[in-house]
């Protein structure tokens, strides 16, 4: 499966423990990025500062849904079951 185009959802819903460029404690849940474009593109996309979470992050069905909005609920709810 391909990234939806203009999405991000992978950017925003999930939570990153680790350190980021730019964002040293991680990034919470439901909090975008600050390498997350206007046009909700990864700044960073293929270079070597991006965290390794995110290069693991695969686009599938399971967690993009439909639409944006689905990815967001859908990422948020396995957000929550991790917890």
């Amino acid at each position: 499966m391909q990234c939806r185009s203009g999405c991000g959802a992978c950017c925003i819903a999930p939570s990153i423990s680790g350190p980021l460029p730019g964002m040293p404690n991680g990034k919470p849940a439901g909090i975008a990025c600050i390498h997350l474009t206007a046009d909700f593109a990864c700044a960073i996309f293929g270079q070597p500062e991006r965290p390794s979470f995110c290069g693991q992050f695969k686009a599938e069905a399971l967690f993009c849904g439909e639409s944006r909005e689905q990815a967001l609920e859908l990422i948020a709810a396995v957000e929550l079951d991790v917890d």
